[in-house]
């Protein structure tokens, strides 16, 4: 098996660790690997170095190597999406409310959700965290929907059951 160290998603960063200033790089594909150089060249040689010293490990242990993201460029922006009927009716309410289309109020609730998962992994919180409740107060009408349509969803859901 022979594999491309350099078709993988490296990304590298100058900062501060443990008082020093360093570059980090880091392989999407391989969250765990993490090297450190004093330049960026070196940051991305050693993480080049690792993939293919870890390629090779992973094939002398007959283990299954992780193939590298090749970026699809064929994304045409169109997805179809089954719903429950109550939530199709709650989310459609809620647009109305906000005098928007469905699909503008299905795209600004995808937006903001995205959003807020990628702040908190940036915050180095969980992406599925919620917010606490000193920040309740303060939420945005997307959030009010989304707590809107998981009620709706839990009674629909509790309805069928009992």
């Amino acid at each position: 098996m022979s594999i491309n160290p350099y078709a993988y998603n490296i990304t590298i960063r100058r900062d501060t660790f443990e008082g020093e200033v360093l570059f980090e790089a880091r392989v999407k594909e391989l969250p765990d690997l993490t090297e450190y150089g004093e330049s960026y060249e070196e940051a991305y040689n050693l993480a080049v170095d690792t993939i293919e010293t870890t390629a090779e490990i992973f094939a002398e242990k007959g283990r299954r190597f992780p193939d590298a993201m090749v970026p699809i460029d064929e994304f045409s922006g169109r997805v179809t999406l089954r719903l429950p009927r109550s939530l199709h009716r709650v989310l459609a309410e809620n647009s109305d409310t906000e005098g928007v289309s469905l699909n503008q109020h299905l795209v600004n609730v995808l937006s903001y959700c995205s959003g807020f998962a990628a702040g908190n992994q940036t915050k180095g919180l969980p992406a599925w965290r919620s917010v606490s409740s000193a920040q309740d107060t303060s939420k945005t009408k997307a959030n009010q929907h989304l707590r809107l349509v998981r009620n709706d969803n839990l009674k629909t859901a509790n309805s069928d059951w009992g």
